[in-house]
């Protein structure tokens, strides 16, 4: 299966429970930002960049769930506008699969940028977080691609 489509389908899954009403588990970080959309989603690009990374794709995972409510018989929308940033960094994701070659399950890294209907000016980011299992310097890279990932939303919900 193309890694876009799994990543993309990963977050979709991840996203539905999270907008479905249910508090976010353990293993997903969401932080609320105020502002439109473009504006969030723009700062988190930046902060991206601004760490000499780079954005691999965007998957617009609303557009999609529109597309296809429509195709099954769903009406409900769940989202003003619903989109996963997904990058990777080079120095990061080499350190994390030389201490676990398994640990390639992680790469790219997404964060979520989603705005609900009904909450104007707000907009949420979010990320699932990574197990710190494996061996103790496996666990020690995949902290450090958290903390990235954590400093990343942090700097954008300003």
């Amino acid at each position: 299966m193309n890694a876009r489509i799994f990543s993309a389908i990963a977050l979709l899954v991840f996203v539905a429970t999270v907008s479905a009403g249910r508090a976010a588990s353990p293993e997903i970080v969401v932080r609320a930002s105020k502002g439109q959309f473009e504006e969030v989603k723009e700062r988190v690009v930046h902060a991206i960049e601004n760490r000499g990374l780079v954005l691999n794709y965007t998957a617009r995972i609303g557009d999609m769930l529109e597309r296809t409510g429509k195709d099954i018989g769903r009406t409900r929308h769940l989202y003003s506008r619903a989109e996963s940033l997904e990058f990777c960094s080079a120095a990061l994701s080499r350190d994390t699969m030389e201490a676990d070659p398994h640990n390639i399950a992680y790469c790219p890294y997404a964060i979520a940028v989603y705005a609900l209907p009904g909450e104007p000016g707000k907009v949420y980011l979010s990320y699932r977080k990574l197990a710190s299992s494996g061996s103790a310097q496996s666990a020690k890279t995949l902290r450090a691609v958290e903390k990235l990932l954590d400093d990343i939303i942090r700097e954008a919900a300003r």
